[in-house]
C-alpha cells in the first residue's frame, strides 16, 4: 500500500513549541534521518524535550500502556526500515482485518440477492416486511455498537471480535431455515446486536498499528470489502441460486447456509490471527518469536506515539467507565461528525437495497439481475481509493467529501426525469452511476479518530458516529416504498433532496472547524511563554479540549 504524507497542518496535542511555531524547519540532521514522506527518526519530535518525555512516560505507566517497556525518545530508525516494517504490517494487519470485514458484509448484503429468488413470496412476506426486517437489524446493529465497544476494549479486540463474528455466522447460517415473518424478524434482531460493534472495534484496533496519516488510505482498501462483497456475492449468488430444488431447498436457502459457513471459519482463524497490539503477537498459533522482532516493535510503538502521545493513555484492556464514557459523549466539538455520519449515507442506501429486486421487477432473470450488479460495484471501489488519495494528496476532508453528494444529486436527478417508457437499460445506466459515487465513508472514519485526540475518546466516538451512519441507514431502508415500486420515483425525489442538504453540510462543518480553531488559537496567543510551557506540562485538559490541539478538516 502506498505512504502517506504528514498531516503539517495539526498541532501535536503535546508538542513543546506553541501552534505558531510548527512550521519551523527541522535541523539538518533531522532532515537526514527522515524521508519526504515521513518515514524514518528525526531529533524533532513529541519526545525531544526531556522534562516532556518524562511526563508522558509518567502517564504510560500510571496507564499501564501495554507498550511502554518499547517506548525511548533517543530511539533512532532509518526510512527504509520503517516503510519495510509497514508493509509487513498491511500484510499482517490490514489484509486479515479485510477478510474480516468480508464476513461481515457478507451477511449484510446476501439478504438482497436472496430476495430475487422468491424469498419474500416463499416465505408470506411482501417488501414492507423486507423493509420492516432491514429497520429491525439496522436499529438492532445500532443499540449493539456502543456496548459492544466498552466490551471490546474491557475484554480486549482479538478477543471479542472473533467471538461476535463466530456468533453471527451461525445465526446467518440459520436462515436457511426461515418460514415466516416472525422467524425473519427475529434473525435479523440478532444479527444486528451480534454485528453492531464489529466496525468501531476493528477501526480502533487499527490504530493500534498505524500511524494518523497512514489510516485512511488503509480505511478504503478496507472498505472494497463492500464492493468486494457485491462482486464475490453476486457471483456466488448466480451460482448458488441455482442449487433450487437440491434436497427440495430454494436455492435462497443455500445460499444462506453456504455463506454462514465459509464465515464460520473465517471467524475461528480470527481468534488465532488477531494479535492484542504491536508488542503481544507471541502465542502457540503465531509462533513463539511473533510477527516482529524487537527491534520492529520498538519502530513501531515509538513512531505511533511520536505521531500522537495519547494512543498510550490507556491499556488496549482498559474499560471506559462512566466517568469517561460521558466525557467522550460530551465532547460537543465531534457531533459536526455525527451528523455528516447520520445524513451523508442516505441518498444512495434505497437505491443499493433494492438494485437487484428492482431490476428482477424490471423484467431481469435472477441470474441477470445478480450479474448487472456488479459494475456498479467495481466503479464504487475504484472511486472510494481515487477520493481518499485525493483527500489526504491535498489535505482536505469536508470539501473533498463533499463530491460524493454532488455526484449522487446529478446522478439522482436523471433517475428522476428519466421517462419511465424508457429503455430498461437507460434506468439500469442511470442507476449504476449514482452507485458508482465515492465513498467517503474511510475519510470521514479517520477524521473522527483524528479529532478524538485521546483513546478514550477515539474508543466512544468510533461507537457513536457508527451509531449515527446506521442511523441513517434505518432511514434510508424505508425511504422506498411498495406502492412507490417498481420506479420508486416518489423515494428518488426524496432522496435527492437529502442528497442536496447533504453538499451545504460540508461546507458547514469546514466552517465550524475553522471557526473552533480560531477561537483557539486566539486563547494560545494570549498566554505568554511560561504559561503555554506549563500549559503543556501540567494542564487537565484532555483529548480535543486541549488549547495546543487543531481540529483536521
Amino acid at each position: 500500500m502506498s505512504s502517506e504524507k504528514s498531516d503539517t497542518k495539526q498541532v501535536s496535542p503535546i508538542s513543546s513549541t506553541p501552534p505558531d511555531d510548527t512550521r519551523t524547519k527541522l535541523s539538518s540532521q533531522s532532515k537526514e534521518s527522515l524521508s519526504s514522506d515521513g518515514y524514518g527518526s528525526s531529533d524533532d519530535h513529541a519526545f525531544s524535550d526531556p522534562t516532556v518525555a518524562n511526563h508522558w512516560r509518567g502517564i504510560y505507566e500510571s496507564a499501564r500502556y501495554e507498550n511502554r517497556h518499547r517506548f525511548d525518545p533517543g530511539f533512532k530508525w532509518t526510512p527504509d526500515e520503517e516503510k519495510k516494517l509497514v508493509r509487513k504490517i498491511d500484510m499482517r494487519i490490514m489484509v486479515w482485518a479485510w477478510v474480516m470485514f468480508f464476513a461481515l458484509d457478507v451477511h449484510r448484503r446476501n439478504i438482497q440477492r436472496a430476495i430475487t429468488d422468491r424469498m419474500l413470496e416463499e416465505t408470506g412476506m411482501d417488501t414492507n416486511d423486507y423493509n420492516y426486517g432491514q429497520t429491525i437489524f439496522l436499529a438492532s446493529f445500532l443499540a449493539a455498537e456502543l456496548p459492544s465497544g466498552l466490551i471490546s476494549k474491557k475484554v480486549g479486540a482479538d478477543r471479542w471480535i472473533p467471538t461476535i463474528m463466530v456468533g453471527w455466522s451461525i445465526v446467518a447460517g440459520s436462515q436457511a431455515f426461515l418460514s415466516n415473518r416472525a422467524g425473519y424478524f427475529a434473525i435479523k434482531a440478532l444479527l444486528g446486536l451480534l454485528m453492531g460493534g464489529f466496525i468501531p472495534d476493528i477501526v480502533l484496533w487499527l490504530t493500534y498499528f498505524y500511524k494518523s496519516n497512514e489510516l485512511p488510505i488503509r480505511l478504503a482498501w478496507f472498505w472494497t470489502a463492500l464492493s468486494s462483497v457485491n462482486i464475490i456475492g453476486s457471483l456466488l449468488a448466480a451460482g448458488i441460486l441455482q442449487m433450487r430444488g437440491i434436497a427440495g431447498w430454494a436455492g435462497w436457502r443455500w445460499l444462506f447456509l453456504i455463506e454462514g459457513l465459509i464465515t464460520l471459519v473465517i471467524g475461528i482463524f480470527s481468534w488465532g490471527l488477531m494479535p492484542p497490539g504491536p508488542c503481544q503477537t507471541r502465542n502457540w498459533f503465531r509462533g513463539k518469536d511473533g510477527w516482529f522482532t524487537e527491534r520492529e516493535e520498538s519502530i513501531m510503538v515509538n513512531r505511533l506515539l511520536r505521531d500522537d502521545p495519547s494512543k498510550g493513555d490507556m491499556n488496549n484492556r482498559q474499560a471506559v467507565g462512566p466517568g469517561r464514557l460521558l466525557k467522550a459523549i460530551q465532547d460537543w466539538e465531534m457531533w459536526p461528525l455525527y451528523v455528516l455520519g447520520l445524513m451523508v449515507y442516505i441518498p444512495p442506501a434505497p437505491v443499493s437495497a433494492y438494485l437487484s429486486y428492482i431490476l428482477k421487477q424490471l423484467g431481469f432473470s435472477t441470474f441477470h439481475a445478480n450479474l448487472l450488479a456488479i459494475p456498479s460495484q467495481f466503479m464504487f471501489a475504484v472511486n472510494l481509493l481515487i477520493i481518499t488519495w485525493v483527500s489526504r494528496k491535498v489535505n482536505e476532508r469536508s470539501l473533498v467529501s463533499s463530491v460524493s453528494n454532488i455526484w449522487l444529486f446529478a446522478w439522482l436527478l436523471a433517475l428522476v426525469i428519466v421517462p419511465t417508457t424508457g429503455p430498461l437499460w437507460t434506468r439500469y445506466a442511470i442507476m449504476t452511476g449514482a452507485l458508482s459515487y465515492p465513498y467517503c465513508h474511510a475519510i470521514l472514519v479517520a477524521w473522527n479518530a483524528k479529532n478524538s485526540n485521546a483513546v478514550r475518546t477515539r474508543a466512544v466516538s468510533a461507537a457513536l458516529y457508527n451509531m449515527t451512519v446506521q442511523s441513517g441507514n434505518i432511514i434510508g431502508a424505508n425511504i422506498y416504498r411498495d406502492d412507490d415500486k417498481p420506479y420508486y420515483k416518489r423515494g428518488n425525489k426524496v432522496i435527492m433532496g437529502i442528497a442536496a442538504f447533504n453538499i451545504f453540510l460540508f461546507f458547514a462543518t469546514k466552517a465550524f472547524y475553522l471557526w473552533r480553531n480560531k477561537v483557539r488559537e486566539q486563547k494560545w496567543q494570549a498566554l505568554t511563554e511560561q504559561e503555554r510551557q506549563d500549559y503543556l506540562l501540567h494542564s487537565k485538559d484532555e483529548g480535543l479540549k486541549r488549547l495546543d490541539f487543531r481540529f483536521a478538516h
